[in-house]
């Protein structure tokens, strides 16, 4: 399997974002296309009220997904903020589009982003902690979003419905460590889990860039650094079997007794 991950700095005009998503998926020859998670419209600043711009999930945001699905043959997996019950709190959701333009799984990211002085549940709704996990080409792809990444029992969860992938859309802000947090974090979700991880992140000033695809032994096998581009790179399903052989942690688990 071939993966395109796709790093921009996406902004608060949904026209020019799309516009941007169409230019560097242009002649992608990939079979999974990964973009940014909110690549549809930026959090942007944090008065900035985020119902009045949010989408249904057959509005023209996915249906840009879809375009560039099928033009490309490629599944596509993007963020976007997806109208909810509370108008002005929508949730933040990564839509997976199948190559004929189908909707195939969609996620709601269940943990948002309280964290280092920011209070993402201002503006947005939380999802069900519900694993989504999605077969393309007979491999199980997991969904997270950004900020699910410090979190080890999403994981988990995700490799117990079955997944060999993570797909990690991520708008990683910028700041004193927070670089080295996403590099790390990527790279434990992949060793604990025995799993490809397949980061796509937002740069720009806001954001670290640094998008990139780890194998199942904690090795980066293709990586950006924080300019706007795509880079592809092979997935190999052989690969995630010999770590897992290699490496049976998953086996050896143990269940623990409550506190």
């Amino acid at each position: 399997m071939w993966v395109a991950l796709v790093q921009l700095a996406a902004g608060t005009d949904v026209a020019e974002n799309t516009a941007a998503i169409r230019r560097l998926t242009d002649g992608v020859e990939a079979d999974l296309v990964v973009l940014p998670e909110a690549v549809m419209h930026d959090f942007g600043d944090p008065a900035l009220p985020l119902g009045p711009v949010a989408q249904p999930l057959d509005g023209p945001f996915v249906a840009t997904l879809a375009a560039v699905a099928r033009s490309s043959g490629a599944v596509v997996v993007g963020g976007m903020f997806e109208r909810s019950e509370d108008p002005d709190r929508p949730y933040n959701t990564l839509v997976a589009v199948g190559t004929d333009g189908a909707v195939l799984a969609t996620y709601r990211k269940a943990h948002l982003y309280d964290s280092f002085g920011y209070r993402e549940s201002d503006r947005l709704r939380a999802g069900d902690a519900v694993p989504a996990v999605v077969t393309v080409d007979g491999v199980r792809l997991g969904l997270l979003t950004c900020y699910d990444l410090r979190f080890p029992e999403q994981g988990r969860a995700l490799v117990d419905a079955g997944a060999d992938v993570f797909v990690v859309p991520a708008a990683w802000v910028r700041g004193p460590l927070k670089e080295d947090h996403w590099q790390t974090l990527l790279r434990a979700r992949a060793i604990e889990n025995t799993v490809y991880v397949a980061a796509a992140a937002q740069t720009g000033r806001a954001y670290c860039g640094l998008s990139q695809l780890v194998d199942p032994l904690g090795v980066v096998v293709a990586a950006l650094g924080d300019e706007e581009g795509r880079l592809a790179a092979s997935l190999d399903p052989a690969r995630l079997a010999a770590a897992r052989e290699r490496n049976p942690a998953l086996r050896h688990r143990r269940s623990w007794p409550a506190p």
